[in-house]
């Protein structure tokens, strides 16, 4: 059942969830955490949030993933070149949200491994760039910065440019000046091992 907003906006959410998961040896994406995948709850979150549209990205696993997601109001799309890396997700990704979204403001990009991203969170970015026109709005945590990150759509070129196991921090260190930036100390927290995962589990408290 779709989710009422509580102010609607005309930006997206791109959830990249299509990785192999290699160096953990199962797919994170359903990983459990407080009683729901980590799939499930990036969905619940993104979907909780302000932006109109929810796109999840699945590659690597789809079939089985795609189960978790359920009946909430997303749109599902395959990357079919997800051997590539991160990169090939968000050009998948913003490809899907253009199409359908021709009056864009932007999108954020997520990932399903960060389970201490919110909804406020995801609303704070959408009202940071609102609020300060800035046309990136980034996560910063442990000295660094990364997603969940906002990209207004004049930087959809770039995006679409991207190769390789690569996310967007490149771009965003190319437009320094034109980035605001949002505290998210546990951004710290994602998952590539089982000691990732372990030490999630122990800081399940927010």
């Amino acid at each position: 059942m779709p989710v009422e907003k509580t102010n609607p906006t005309n930006i997206g959410v791109i959830l990249l969830a299509a990785g192999e998961s290699s160096r953990l040896g199962r797919p994170k994406q359903l990983l459990l955490f407080n009683g729901k995948t980590f799939l499930q709850h990036s969905v619940q979150v993104a979907n909780a949030s302000n932006a109109q549209q929810i796109i999840v990205v699945l590659g690597a696993h789809a079939d089985s993933v795609k189960k978790e997601i359920g009946g909430v109001d997303v749109r599902i799309v395959k990357n079919s070149e997800w051997e590539e890396g991160m990169a090939s997700s968000i050009r998948c990704g913003i490809k899907a949200f253009a199409e359908t979204t021709s009056e864009a403001e932007g999108v954020v990009l997520m990932v399903c491994d960060q389970p201490f991203v919110t909804a406020s969170l995801l609303n704070e970015l959408i009202n940071a760039h609102q609020t300060t026109g800035k046309p990136i709005v980034a996560c910063s945590y442990e000295n660094t910065f990364g997603p969940p990150a906002f990209f207004h759509r004049s930087l959809f070129e770039e995006l679409l440019q991207l190769k390789g196991d690569v996310g967007a921090r490149g771009i965003v260190s190319q437009h320094t000046e034109d980035v605001e930036v949002i505290p998210f100390p546990k951004g710290i927290y994602d998952v590539d091992t089982e000691t990732d995962y372990e030490r999630i589990m122990s800081n399940t408290e927010q």
